[in-house]
């Protein structure tokens, strides 16, 4: 007991550390959190200067471990990010020499002005925590988790992510403005400086391979899970769904879940966890008919409209 207490007492403190970098965004960076302990990585949509960048380095700070950063565009390579056998004459050998992909937390800032066979070259990491270069596997080190932010595909110069690798993002979250007081409050306290440099490190990397193994411990009955997997389930059914939510994406929420709930305090599941996370989880996922989405419907009306119509689990008390 004593140590679980500790550990929601440092899940605290790293997100108070957050929360003074980003002001007013709390929900974000709980989801942010979860998504950290549930050992996913998350994409950042939203248009530039709302924060997205700093939110992910003020974390890498706080929590110390392996950081790197890369700065996508449309000349960067898939070698530039995983990196390159390079032959050595005088030993007659070939040295591999490790991308920035060989880190704890990676930041791939703008992913969508990266082509897409540079993006591709991300996909078996995201995935399988590794890399193959010139026909040998490398292992990722333990955690591997990746920050992606993007701006708003409408944008000039930004390309459209593989549906493929949306999928491997375990939630897709939007920072959004701040309202007047907070933005207020932000240029009053701001003195010339990156938020992000002036945090302390609060945790280190072994704290959160800890945490995310106790989150894996977390308890979730079967009628809770049953109504997980009809809701994801619904996703594929709905009328106006081209491409629902994958069974990848139920292992996601069902991770997520287990984060959300430990960050609660609980050692399990409750039905209200899944309805939080739904549509930060699930709707990055879906493709919508053209047709209904020029009627204005989306993948996160979808969700909830399939999370109203689904019944919920009822325990019965004895």
């Amino acid at each position: 007991m004593e140590n679980r207490n500790a550990d929601m007492q440092l899940c605290s403190i790293i997100r108070r550390n957050l929360e003074a970098c980003i002001l007013g965004k709390k929900t974000e960076i709980a989801r942010l959190l979860t998504a950290l302990l549930a050992g996913g990585h998350v994409l950042l949509e939203d248009v530039p200067g709302t924060g997205k960048t700093q939110l992910v380095k003020a974390l890498a700070r706080s929590i110390g471990g392996q950081f790197r950063r890369i700065q996508c565009n449309p000349d960067l390579l898939p070698t530039d990010i995983t990196g390159v056998s390079i032959y050595h004459p005088k030993d007659e050998t070939f040295i591999f020499r490790p991308g920035p992909v060989m880190s704890n937390i990676l930041l791939t800032d703008e992913i969508n002005r990266a082509t897409t066979k540079t993006q591709s070259a991300l996909l078996e990491a995201m995935e399988e925590r590794r890399i193959t270069v010139d026909g040998h596997t490398y292992e990722l080190p333990v955690p591997f988790l990746l920050f992606a932010t993007q701006n708003p595909i409408e944008f000039e110069g930004t390309y459209m992510l593989p549906e493929a690798q949306l999928d491997r993002f375990m939630m897709k979250l939007t920072l959004g403005y701040p309202d007047e007081a907070t933005e207020l409050e932000m240029i009053l306290a701001n003195h010339g400086g990156q938020p992000s440099d002036q945090l302390q490190q609060v945790a280190d990397i072994t704290d959160i391979v800890r945490l995310q193994n106790q989150v894996k411990t977390v308890h979730i009955d079967e009628a809770v899970a049953d109504y997980l997997i009809r809701i994801v389930r619904g996703t594929r059914e709905h009328s106006a769904v081209q491409l629902g939510a994958s069974p990848r994406a139920a292992i996601s929420l069902l991770s997520a879940v287990k984060a959300h709930a430990f960050l609660n305090e609980r050692d399990y599941v409750i039905p209200d966890d899944i309805k939080e996370l739904a549509v930060s989880v699930l709707a990055h996922r879906m493709l919508i008919h053209t047709e209904s989405r020029m009627n204005g419907l989306t993948a996160e009306n979808v969700i909830s409209s399939v999370v109203e119509q689904m019944k919920v689990p009822v325990r019965l008390e004895r």
